[in-house]
């Protein structure tokens, strides 16, 4: 029995290593794909000249999920109601820290740029755009650095750890 709560217990910090890993993999996929979703924006505000809710809606139709349901969520939230758009793009926001791999860098770019969403004219709108995703390229780099440094790391510390704990109670 003893044996069996060891086989376990090194199963689950394995576990937990491979989670802290796949979270450092998955973070630069987002990034990748906030990027893109900032320059397709970009393309819908300027030459389609579409609304945000409809240019939103269209971003969604193009990019997998976490991204997919992040600008469908802004989308249904901007057909609901006049609402504020900064609060329902800050809720959201939210909702993506919770839901992905999305670090506090992330988060504090696309809120800064949600600040300034809908509020300039074309031009000045691009600009803030190609700001975000020149911030996005800065973190990009980054989160693959980390990735390359402690994907691995995190899956052998799991195990180790587990095996280490183990041997000291047995």
């Amino acid at each position: 029995m003893m044996w069996l709560g060891a086989v376990l217990f090194i199963g689950t910090t394995t576990w937990i290593g491979f989670e802290v890993s796949n979270r450092f993999r998955e973070r630069p996929k987002l990034i990748r794909q906030l990027k893109n979703a900032l320059q397709i924006l970009e393309a819908e505000i300027l030459y389609s000249q579409l609304s945000l809710r409809d240019a939103f809606a269209s971003i969604a139709k193009q990019l997998p999920d976490p991204t997919k349901s992040f600008f469908e969520s802004l989308a249904i939230s901007l057909g609901e109601e006049k609402t504020d758009l900064y609060r329902v793009w800050s809720e959201q926001v939210n909702v993506l820290d919770q839901t992905s791999a999305i670090g506090k860098n992330e988060q504090e770019i696309l809120n800064q740029f949600g600040r300034t969403l809908g509020q300039h004219d074309f031009s000045q709108q691009q600009k803030h755009i190609q700001l975000a995703v020149h911030h996005l390229d800065r973190e990009l780099e980054e989160a693959r650095d980390n990735e390359f440094k402690y994907s691995k790391m995190a899956k052998s510390l799991g195990l180790l750890c587990g095996l280490f704990i183990v041997l000291l109670l047995i």
